[in-house]
């Protein structure tokens, strides 16, 4: 089973491209990404892991329209790894696949002001 399920921060802004998949139709996809932190404690101190997240379709749409840096979501999904070739070398990189998103702190992204919670 592979299931995650964060609680963290923006760290950046929701970044949404549009893919053309290649089928009988061409349909187009959406896909979002963004980055979260995640804060953990440990022998009494404070600290932070980071996390890529992969939101596909409308879901990624509404993380684009209602998300900024800073803004708090719990993000349910699974974790997957690839690697490529960058430079002559090989390298890896982890990311999180999200199914879910709840949004829990969501900041306007024009005045960075918490404008509503438990949006989904």
């Amino acid at each position: 089973m592979n299931v995650v399920l964060l609680v963290g921060n923006l760290t950046r802004d929701v970044e949404l491209r549009f893919i053309t998949q290649k089928n009988e139709a061409n349909s187009v996809k959406a896909v979002a990404t963004f980055g979260i932190a995640v804060n953990t404690y440990y022998g009494g101190e404070q600290n932070a892991n980071f996390f890529n997240i992969v939101v596909w379709g409308k879901q990624g749409e509404n993380c684009a329209n209602y998300l900024a840096k800073g803004s708090s979501v719990c993000v349910q999904g699974e974790l997957r790894s690839s690697s490529y070739i960058k430079d002559d070398e090989k390298r890896y990189k982890t990311e999180v696949v999200a199914e879910k998103v709840k949004f829990l702190g969501v900041k306007n992204k024009e005045t960075s002001e918490e404008i509503s919670d438990f949006l989904e």
